[in-house]
């Protein structure tokens, strides 16, 4: 795995989480998404409160992929990590991340 699919897996991983949010149809439904449902909320409401929680998950994601670069703190804390894969090939080395995180999850790539 590249250090830019690492970034798309995060990337498609958040747009599961709000496509499920708002899945009312499933039959193993989310939490999140009984409760938003419980809001009945109409159908503009519903179309706000999902930018809302997409621009959450998106600066959530964000910022965990810089935090791994090293371009942004953890907690309270701010260092580089190297990423390997299970067969202990390295994935990124600090400073890979930030660019593909940019991309992904503000150009919409």
């Amino acid at each position: 795995m590249t250090a830019e699919e690492f970034v798309k897996n995060f990337y498609t991983e958040k747009q599961n989480i709000l496509n499920l949010s708002f899945d009312t149809q499933s039959e193993y439904r989310t939490l999140v998404s009984t409760k938003i449902e419980e809001l009945h909320l109409d159908h503009i409401e519903i179309e706000k409160l999902k930018e809302v929680i997409s621009s959450l998950l998106t600066d959530t994601f964000y910022t965990i992929l810089l935090g791994l670069d090293g371009s942004a703190s953890i907690g309270n804390s701010q260092e580089a990590f190297k990423i390997y894969d299970e067969g202990n090939n390295l994935i990124s080395e600090c400073g890979e991340l930030a660019g593909h995180s940019y991309e992904y999850f503000h150009e919409n790539k």
